[in-house]
């Protein structure tokens, strides 16, 4: 049980992290401003009220109600849009093998809430993103502070993952957070846990079709009994194919999670059959089809989880394949590809356990022939206009939602840092990075997406910093069930590395680094088979530690005390 330790029983602690500054006017002046809908702004002013963009421009100016922040040396982008994610969403329990997890499975199938589908889990696509979101600000801080304010969020269990939602990533309810549900309906090449049909791809495709066909029947029968009910036996109800109806009505689209050329293929066969809008997200190989996407307007959701070698290379390793390296070295010009075939592409995560690499893969698609602008364009108003909200997000103009993310630095280059985030007119502001002190070398922290405040006066030598180092037995407060850890600091300067260890094992400090108010640092832990990222934020006082631990599923606090 205590395995649950992230992924159930966390709460979602609203306005843990964030200022409650809702409804408030704000001035950004004298920046640069990319529109992304026109050309950029070299010296500008946006102003922000009641969550909208009031005004945009060279010649606008700051109301005298507005909080001012100056704005020199810093672009303001509108705010970043992950296309696919599943951000918020709760965790599949995991899988216990043998006979105790097929009975394990039976109960949890018993138990499940009732339904009038004919078809297993995995086979249901009416179940819906917005109904298993898990609102709440505090588990969306790490991707704010990588300056995302909108996100696409979905299951990723199942043949059908579910209709998602597009989220912003500010609100203490479900209803403060969606600006679009459903956005669309989404398929993995799959098959069904437990022994059921279909146990095989091919299998999958063959209940694909035959669903894809039911619903068409049953619209039929429908609308012939609403025309004449006389002596004709009633349509069943069936909510699974109920909710592939618009999908063949082209009202809702569906997106094929497909990376390789032939899943590609597939996908674009089923959607041609069926005149479905479609839509492919991965895309690892869809420059290989780029003509056929072209002709059948069919948009890519792309991945910027770039493939990686994650084994060591050592003697002893085995050789990587001609076709992985292959793989590993096309999948950065992939943008570039789509772009001169004149395809439709966002960009997405793609399930990184860094969400940094969001915008270090983009810059190396840049890198590799992909035009800055549309590197941009595409996690802002490109995807906006395939999600089917650019009359609401993705471009600064008057009247639009007030998505904002503000930068020093180029957001594609190495040395960059987010400054503050807006969502819906709400600030998100980062707190002052630690400056390196003289002489301090490769110690001192540099790049990456650390946050700062530019309103800050620069100091000669970096502020003091705290004291962290040591070995920690902790206790982690999941609500009624209390997990006990150890952390092992090691501090060097302000860079902080070394291990956590709970109950899902020990994990390595990523991206760790001290100030003067205590150290923050990711890691990550595999649950069930899949990675999860979380994040640790903390202080020292003495010999007792105290902090907090982020998961896409929400925050609970930890304490704990320095051993000897």
């Amino acid at each position: 049980m205590k395995k649950r330790f992230f992924l159930l029983a966390l709460p979602a602690i609203g306005a843990l992290f964030s200022l409650p500054v809702a409804a408030q006017t704000y001035a950004i002046t004298n920046a640069r401003i990319v529109t992304v809908s026109g050309a950029p702004i070299e010296n500008g002013t946006v102003v922000v009220r009641d969550g909208l963009i009031e005004s945009v421009g060279a010649n606008a100016k700051a109301p005298a109600d507005a909080q001012i922040f100056n704005g020199s040396g810093l672009t303001v982008y509108p705010g970043f849009i992950d296309a696919l994610t599943s951000v918020g969403m709760a965790a599949a329990p995991a899988r216990t093998p043998g006979a105790g997890g097929q009975a394990a499975a039976a109960t949890a199938a018993a138990t499940a809430a009732p339904t009038n589908s004919n078809y297993p889990n995995g086979l249901q696509p009416e179940q819906t993103a917005a109904e298993m979101l898990k609102a709440g600000e505090a588990q969306f801080e790490t991707n704010r502070n990588a300056g995302f304010t909108t996100v696409v969020t979905v299951g990723r269990d199942g043949i059908f993952n579910g209709q998602s939602a597009i989220i912003n990533l500010a609100g203490e309810t479900v209803s403060e957070m969606v600006v679009k549900s459903p956005f669309a309906e989404h398929i993995s090449f799959n098959t069904v846990r437990g022994g059921q049909y279909p146990s095989s791809l091919l299998g999958t495709f063959s209940a694909l079709k035959q669903m894809m066909l039911d619903a068409q029947r049953l619209q039929e029968m429908q609308k012939m009994y609403a025309a004449n009910p006389v002596g004709m036996r009633r349509p069943a109800e069936d909510k699974s194919l109920q909710a592939l109806i618009p999908v063949l009505n082209r009202e809702v689209p569906i997106v094929f999670n497909a990376n390789r050329e032939i899943e590609i293929i597939r996908a674009l066969d089923l959607a041609k059959q069926f005149n479905l809008r479609a839509i492919i997200a991965g895309g690892q190989e869809a420059h290989k089809v780029a003509d056929r996407l072209k002709a059948q307007n069919v948009p890519v959701l792309l991945s910027l989880n770039f493939p990686k070698r994650t084994a060591a290379a050592s003697p002893e390793a085995d050789a990587e394949s001609l076709d992985v390296l292959r793989l590993r070295a096309e999948t950065p010009k992939a943008a570039a590809r789509l772009q001169q075939a004149g395809v439709k592409f966002a960009f997405q995560s793609g399930g990184a356990t860094n969400v940094n690499d969001f915008y270090t893969n983009a810059g190396m698609a840049v890198e590799n022939g992909l035009a800055k602008d549309a590197a941009i364009r595409a996690m802002t108003l490109g995807a906006a206009e395939i999600l089917g909200v650019e009359n609401r997000t993705g471009s600064i103009e008057k009247g639009k939602i007030a998505n904002l993310t503000v930068v020093r630095g180029d957001i594609l280059g190495k040395e960059k840092t987010i400054t503050h985030v807006f969502v819906d007119g709400k600030l998100f502001e980062q707190k002052e990075r630690p400056r390196p002190a003289a002489g301090s070398g490769n110690n001192a922290p540099s790049g990456g997406t650390t946050p700062a405040n530019p309103a800050a006066p620069t100091a000669p030598t970096a502020p003091a910093i705290a004291q962290v180092g040591g070995n920690y037995s902790i206790t982690v407060e999941v609500p009624g069930q209390p997990v006990a850890g150890t952390l092992a600091l090691v501090q060097q300067a302000a860079i902080l590395s070394g291990s956590m260890q709970t109950q899902l094992g020990t994990s390595q400090i990523k991206d760790g680094k001290v100030t003067a108010e205590g150290f923050t640092f990711s890691t990550t832990v595999d649950f069930g088979g899949s990675t999860i990222e979380i994040f640790v934020k903390g202080t020292v006082t003495g010999n007792q530690i105290s902090g907090t631990i982020d998961s896409p599923q929400g925050a609970v606090p930890f304490s704990g005390t320095k051993n000897p």
